[in-house]
């Protein structure tokens, strides 16, 4: 066995509210402590989406009552809400604000610089600002953050050009963090088929959708040779039931949160990464870039050497399915403590839902 400190997961989507069939506030944090994961920050783009006090009270309010791990809950930036130094204490609040630049719609949807611009002055620059951007989006993210000498954290990375591009805003001293998906780290596009399954038939390819879009071998081998670029494992868990998923309309997204720590503990194995290189980004780092508070009473016992294959069958997200289905990975979660408390053993959930703590109040 291995002790690791609770995990963090800066980056995942909890359906709740408004897309409750397919995950809420219980069974994503049942999932998060099964993979190890003690804290969540949950994103804004739910059904009404988390813009104002009333939207945040209605999520923390639903996460009061049934999370089973730490959490809090980020604002998301809109057309209507740029005036933050008119509401400091909402901030406060908050994980932090999501800027959706790319692949959203509705109420969160941002589609003029002027409104970003709007979002980079009037954010306290002192809290964490995250933006889904994608290749030019992200350039132009960056180029914000120069003018405006502020930090900003990119989502998801997932391409060569990002990297890269990165890379050379560090050098540069321009306040610039990042994040990638494990899907990102692990799949290829040439993988999709076997997302799919062998015999579904072409309207099933839903089941490969996600964004940013899974890339090229190049891409992915860019990723794992810049890995001190990168400062955050985060999972973007985006749970969709598999009816949803095999739909004329297939909406994007994977669950992560129990197979992220497997797959990255496989690579350990494997020699392509270290306990520390984990650590660091789903724990210190963090920490640091999103102002989240230590859990000392928090710890995860692995046993490092189980050998065994990924079943969704055995997962505790509502959405029943994981496109690693079959791998087979090293390195299982077997104990999990929370505020001193025993919350997840061998399997089973042991806390109640409402266990877990808001760490923003």
């Amino acid at each position: 066995m291995i002790k690791l400190p609770g995990l963090i997961d800066p980056h995942v989507h909890l359906r709740d509210p408004g897309a409750t069939h397919k995950e809420d506030w219980d069974t994503g944090t049942s999932a998060a402590l099964a993979g190890g994961v003690t804290m969540v920050l949950a994103m804004p783009n739910t059904k009404p989406p988390i813009f104002n006090a009333e939207t945040l009270d209605l999520a923390l309010d639903a996460a009061k009552q049934k999370a089973r791990c730490d959490y809090a809950q980020f604002l998301g930036a809109g057309p209507d809400n740029t005036d933050w130094g008119r509401h400091k204490a909402l901030p406060l609040r908050a994980a932090g604000l999501k800027m959706y630049l790319d692949q959203t719609f509705g109420e969160l949807c941002l589609d003029s610089m002027t409104l970003w611009k709007q979002h980079f002055q009037h954010w306290p620059k002192e809290l964490p600002l995250v933006a889904h951007s994608e290749s030019r989006s992200m350039a132009a993210v960056i180029l914000m953050a120069a003018i405006y000498d502020r930090p900003v954290h990119i989502a998801h990375i997932s391409l060569k050009e990002e990297i890269l591009l990165i890379k050379a805003a560090k050098e540069r001293g321009i306040k610039v963090t990042c994040e990638v998906c494990p899907h990102h780290l692990f799949l290829t596009k040439d993988d999709i088929p076997s997302i799919v399954g062998a015999g579904l038939v072409p309207a099933h390819v839903g089941r490969g959708e996600v964004r940013p879009r899974l890339a090229t071998k190049e891409d992915v081998e860019a990723l794992w040779a810049n890995l001190d670029v990168i400062d955050c494992f985060a999972t973007d868990h985006a749970p969709h039931t598999l009816a949803e998923k095999d739909s004329d309309n297939p909406p994007p997204g994977f669950p992560g949160l129990e197979t992220a720590l497997p797959l990255l503990l496989t690579a350990v194995s494997e020699g392509r990464l270290t306990i520390n290189d984990v650590l660091s980004r789903m724990v210190t780092n963090p920490r640091r870039i999103f102002n989240l508070p230590e859990q000392p009473e928090a710890w995860v016992e692995v046993d490092e050497n189980a050998t065994y294959e990924i079943r969704s069958a055995e997962m505790h997200s509502r959405c029943g399915w994981t496109p690693f289905e079959s791998w087979k990975v090293k390195g299982r979660v077997t104990r999990v403590l929370l505020h001193g408390c025993e919350a997840f053993k061998d399997g089973k959930i042991l806390v109640e839902p409402g266990f877990g703590r808001n760490v923003r109040a």
